[in-house]
């Protein structure tokens, strides 16, 4: 089991499966950026800018019930190879001139559908390739990898949108995407699938069930979800906010992030885990309560990295999770959570829009801080419960 940087590289497959990733997180990072400046340029619509970047979220939703048993029975690199594919062609798509908005979001939605089997694929193979207390360690460098590529490629992604047009950035996106699925084929070994039969929408739906019916479980999963995507619904709001500040906003969100999670994925003792993550989740929520006052750019900026910082609630949330789950509905937890995470931030998006075609973006921003510091405290008690670590084949925890 690998407890250090050195050794989690050494192991096999994990620096393919950490450059897969890496380069994914850039492909969507260079096209999110490029889609929302490209939308709110045709529309100065805060709402249709956000739900562009963060609106594919959104369909996660129909792939967590529908299609997230694939991530079990699926072979990892084949499933990994087959969705960097279809996302380099969708994004080429996005870059279309004259391409209608319904179909922007036609796409776009496509895309999220398809993207929701993703996170189970990718962090299911992560428990299979650094299992155990190995797979804290092995997420936090993805979730380090995700924040370094993030502020490259929002940093890069701006210079691009300037100097080669928002549809020319698409085209970089999509080129990405390609690289991705040729890095997956190439460098991760042919693995069975971790169980067996076919997907189907009655597994996902059992396997669903069986996640859900744990109530410390459920307690996990909604703080994973609703305090997180309560928070990407204040990111939506950069575009609006900012327009020529977005990506600089954008990379100290990412910067923050990626503090957070070398902290935490690195240094925090594992009796200090289940101490951490609400005041995490607080700090996720709180820097945000200063956009009332409408800051300049410096405050903003300030605000935001040290705000990001709080991401990282959702390592010790993860293990947490890892813990109560059996070995053999990992990637269907896992997936189950990516989906869920990723339609919550959907669902922040397009509230903060809402909000913020009433009122300033930044006094959107605040009202959506003031909600998810509420949610982390009304999930407060359930999380302090003591819940039964479970192994594969043993009975479901209980309150």
């Amino acid at each position: 089991m690998p407890t250090t940087y050195r050794g989690l590289f050494r192991t096999p497959e994990f620096a393919p499966l950490f450059a897969t990733a890496s380069i994914q997180v850039a492909a969507s990072t260079v096209s999110g950026l490029a889609l929302g400046t490209l939308v709110y340029a045709a529309t100065r619509s805060p709402l249709l800018s956000a739900l562009s970047m963060f609106g594919p979220s959104l369909a996660q939703v129909i792939g967590a019930t529908a299609l997230l048993s694939a991530a079990d029975r699926l072979p990892p690199r084949a499933a990994t190879t087959g969705l960097a594919l279809a996302f380099g062609a969708g994004t080429a798509v996005l870059a279309v001139p004259g391409l209608p908005l319904w179909a922007v979001f036609a796409v776009i939605m496509l895309l999220g559908l398809v993207g929701s089997v993703g996170g189970g694929v990718r962090y299911g193979l992560l428990s299979e390739i650094v299992p155990g207390e190995g797979y804290l360690l092995g997420r936090s460098v993805l979730n380090m990898s995700v924040g370094t590529m993030q502020i490259c490629g929002y940093a890069v992604g701006g210079g691009l949108v300037t100097a080669l047009s928002p549809r020319g950035t698409l085209l970089t996106g999509a080129a990405l995407y390609l690289v991705t699925a040729a890095v997956a084929r190439s460098g991760l070994t042919a693995r069975p699938p971790r169980a067996a039969g076919r997907p189907s929408i009655t597994a996902t739906w059992r396997t669903n069930a069986r996640l859900w019916s744990s109530p410390p479980r459920r307690y996990v999963y909604l703080a994973l979800w609703v305090p997180n995507g309560l928070i990407v619904g204040c990111e939506s709001l950069f575009v609006p906010y900012a327009p020529r500040h977005a990506g600089l906003l954008f990379a100290f969100a990412a910067g923050g992030m990626l503090l957070g999670d070398t902290l935490t994925g690195r240094f925090v003792p594992p009796g200090w885990r289940r101490r951490l993550d609400a005041p995490l989740r607080l700090l996720l929520a709180a820097p945000y309560l200063v956009f009332a006052a409408h800051p300049g750019l410096g405050v903003a900026v300030a605000a935001v990295a040290l705000a990001s910082i709080g991401y990282s609630a959702t390592l010790l949330l993860q293990d947490r999770l890892m813990a109560l789950t059996p070995k053999d509905v990992h990637g269907q937890a896992l997936g189950l959570h990516s989906a869920g995470m990723l339609t919550l931030q959907g669902v922040g998006a397009a509230l903060a829009g809402a909000v913020a075609q009433h009122v300033s973006p930044a006094t959107a921003m605040a009202v959506m801080a003031v909600a998810s510091v509420t949610v982390t405290i009304l999930l407060a008690p359930g999380l302090r419960r003591e819940p039964t670590p479970v192994s594969e084949g043993s009975p479901e925890p209980v309150a």
